[in-house]
This record gives structure tokens, sequence and C-alpha cells, in this order.
């Protein structure tokens, strides 16, 4: 099968952040957003715009050093001598974190609407992955009793979150992301992720997503996925991997960790028609996939194995979170702070994801010939926007300049896409919370 990808002129970065700009300094996003009907009633040193700016500017240091390079750069347009430490609690403490939610939103919402020419689709798909991960915590009373601890292998109690997102594997947009205490399981993150599939939408989970639960509610609002699952899923996975056959129809049934479930709108007789695919890995090993997509004229068996690999790309959104964005250095300890500081994260990404969009095009003009392709290096990316991502959200001028040199500092700072490419994978290293080694073309640009 060919895969197409329909690429064409997008929505510029440019209207899609004079959107949030008006967002951001709109008289109505302070009455929607502040905690309280009477903050942010009376003029002080920190406005509520002041505040929002100051946490999208990635601050990961001393946050006495950030208030001084924050208000040192950014006085003349916020009219701001300074502020201290204190007074930015105090302010951060009015504002919902739900703000930098729907400021993501606003990127997400723009670039796939009215925009057709410019969405990147696999055969007319848009081609979603969901996947989890945990993020450690300040050891405090508040966030033990939200999220809840774990002992690692080292018998140490660390505090975790559960976070979830929805990720466009061709697009590379955050489309919805969610913080959870660790008790809640994956499966269920992906059910509250349905409400932001669409039609034309194929979601790829690993193999601890597949239930018939999740399965039903896909096939019921007209959503396709493709799964990876467990050869013991269930007597028919079983049967059809000792089959030896590639593909086949059939029909599942729930089982029994359905029971469980509060509300059902079936029985144990309910079926759902789907498709079994059998990947055989270079090592030996057997993959079982399931999908929706049961159409096997239109798609080959083989498609699916490299379908199901694209799902990699969301790891390496995890890998950007975590020790690019330094999403676990948060700036505060209370809940709110944790929840400001982690959709900042995931708002800043879609900002460097959408003014790296706009360069593919001359990247590959300009590296024409190459041995590889290349792509923007992300960790130097992120380094970039640091301080830029403020002035982005000034003037319309201002933000013009702003793009013009982030997208130059941009291409001159380009690596090569080495494919076929692994590193052996050390999974005890963040359960014992030990540090990863940082290769030298990777130290810290935050």
């Amino acid at each position: 099968m060919v895969i197409k990808y329909l690429i064409s002129c997008k929505k510029t970065s440019e209207l899609i952040f004079l959107k949030i700009e008006q967002v951001i300094f709109c008289f109505k996003t302070v009455n929607t957003y502040k905690v309280s009907a009477t903050d942010f009633s009376r003029k002080r040193k920190q406005s509520f715009s002041s505040t929002v700016l100051f946490l999208l500017n990635l601050s990961t240091k001393s946050l006495s050093l950030e208030i001084e390079n924050f208000v040192g750069l950014f006085k003349i347009y916020l009219d701001i001598k300074t502020f201290t430490k204190s007074a930015f609690v105090q302010y951060r403490k009015k504002i919902k974190p739900d703000i930098f939610r729907d400021l993501s939103k606003v990127i997400v919402d723009e670039f796939y609407t009215d925009n057709e020419s410019g969405v990147k689709l696999w055969n007319g798909f848009r081609l979603l992955a969901v996947d989890g991960s945990r993020l450690t915590l300040p050891n405090t009373e508040e966030l033990k009793q939200i999220y809840g601890q774990i002992r690692n292998q080292e018998h140490i109690d660390v505090f975790q979150a559960r976070v979830s997102v929805l990720y466009d594997l061709i697009n590379n947009y955050i489309i919805d992301g969610l913080l959870s205490p660790i008790a809640i399981g994956e499966g269920q993150l992906a059910l509250e992720h349905l409400l932001h599939v669409k039609e034309n939408d194929i979601v790829i989970y690993d193999r601890g997503y597949p239930s018939f639960n999740l399965i039903y509610e896909h096939l019921k609002q007209g959503s396709d996925f493709l799964m990876r699952a467990k050869i013991s899923f269930s007597n028919v996975t079983r049967e059809f991997i000792k089959s030896g056959k590639s593909t086949e129809i059939v029909s599942i049934y729930p089982g029994q960790r359905n029971k469980k479930l509060i509300v059902k709108e079936y029985d144990k007789k309910a079926s759902v028609k789907v498709r079994l695919v059998r990947v055989n890995l270079p090592c030996g090993e057997v993959e079982l996939l399931i999908t929706s997509l049961l159409d096997i004229t239109k798609y080959n068996t083989n498609i699916f194995k490299e379908l199901y690999f694209k799902r990699w790309g969301v790891e390496s959104f995890y890998d950007e979170l975590k020790n690019k964005l330094k999403v676990e250095y948060f700036s505060g300890y209370s809940n709110q702070s944790i929840m400001q500081d982690f959709y900042a994260a995931l708002f800043v990404s879609n900002v460097q994801t959408l003014i790296v969009s706009e360069l593919t095009d001359e990247i590959n003009e300009q590296t024409k010939g190459a041995r590889y392709k290349y792509k923007v290096n992300s960790n130097l990316s992120y380094g970039f926007l640091k301080n830029r991502i403020v002035t982005l959200f000034f003037s319309e001028n201002e933000m013009n300049e702003t793009i013009k040199e982030l997208k130059t500092l941009f291409k001159k700072h380009i690596i090569p896409i080495r494919p076929n490419r692994s590193n052996l994978r050390n999974i005890d290293k963040y359960s014992k919370r030990l540090k990863p080694k940082v290769t030298k073309n990777q130290k810290d640009a935050l």
C-alpha cells in the first residue's frame, strides 16, 4: 500500500499566535481564569498577564534568578520594576491552571480548523496515539493525599502522578493531556481522551490498553484504532496465534475484567467484530495487533507492523517533556503549581511544534542531496524559546521579529535523522530514580 501524506500551504504561526495573544491580554480571560471574584481587581505591580507569561517562560532555575531575568528583560513591555518571590507565589495562587490547558487548545483548534491542506494525514486519517507515563512530584503531604505514593525498587517512598496524552504522531501536537492520581489506570484515562477523538482518526495503543470496553467505545463513536495486545487477551486471540494465520476477522466478547464496570451499555453476550493481525519480529517473537480496519483489500496486512511502529513518536515526546522541557523541575510545591507547570509545558511543546512545522520544507531544501534527512534539534529549540516565548505575545511587529529569529536559530542547529538506530533500553533507571547518563550532545539547554 502506498502511504500518502497530504502536505500543502498551512495556516501561519503568526495568525495562531495572534489568537493566543488576544486570549492572554483579554479582560474576559482574567474573569474566566481567576480563582476568586476579588482577584486582580486592583492594579498591582504584577498583573494577570505578566504572571501567566512568567509561568510560560520555562522556569527551571532558582525562582529568584528567574524573577531577575524576567524583570530585566521585559520591564519595558510589562511596566514592572521588580517583584518578590512572595508576591509571585501569592499571584500564581489566583490563577486557575485551566488557562494553560485552554491556551494549548487554541493552538490545536486553530491548526486543525480550516487548515485541511496544512494537516498531514496517513491515508486520509489523523494518526494519533495514547500513552501514559509518571511524573515524580515534590515530597509534600498535600501531593501525597491527592496523587498517592509508591515504593520503588530501592524501597524508597516516592510521590508520583500519572500523566497521559493524546498525541498526533505525524503533526506532533499534544491534542489532550491529563494529570491524575497514580491509582487511576491508563485505560480509564484513555476513555477520557476519546472525547477529543473524531471520525477519520486512528488511535494507536500499546499492549497495556486493550479491553472490550475501549474497543466498544471506539466503534460506538465511529473512530478507528490499532492496539497491540497480549496473546492471552482472550481464547479467540490464543486460537488465532495457534492457527498461524497472518490476519483474521473475528468476534470478541466482554471478558471477566468487565464485570467491575459501573456502567455498561452491553451484557456478557455482546460482541464486536475486529481484525487480528500477526506480526513476526526479527527476534523470533510473535506480536499480536487488534484493529478496526477490517477491509483486507484496502488495508494490506503488511502495513500494520510499520503503522504500529509509528507509535514511537509519543515515546519521544515523553523524552522531551521530562529531559528537555524538564517538567519535573516544578516551580512550586502546591497542587495548583504542579498543574500550572504541567499544562504550561504542554503549551510550550505545541508552540515549538508550530514553529518547527513551518521549517520542514526549508530544511529539506537546505539539505537536499545530503546522505540523511535533517530535523531541528529539539533540545536546543527549547533553549532558544526561553525568554523569546514571552516576546511572541506583545505586539504584532515584535511577534514577527521573534518568529523570524527563532526560525533562523532552529535552522542553524539541525541534526541528521539516522534510520534503523536503536539503544538498549534500561527499564530500571527510572524505577530506581537514577539519572540516566547524558551524552555530550544532549546537555541541558534550559
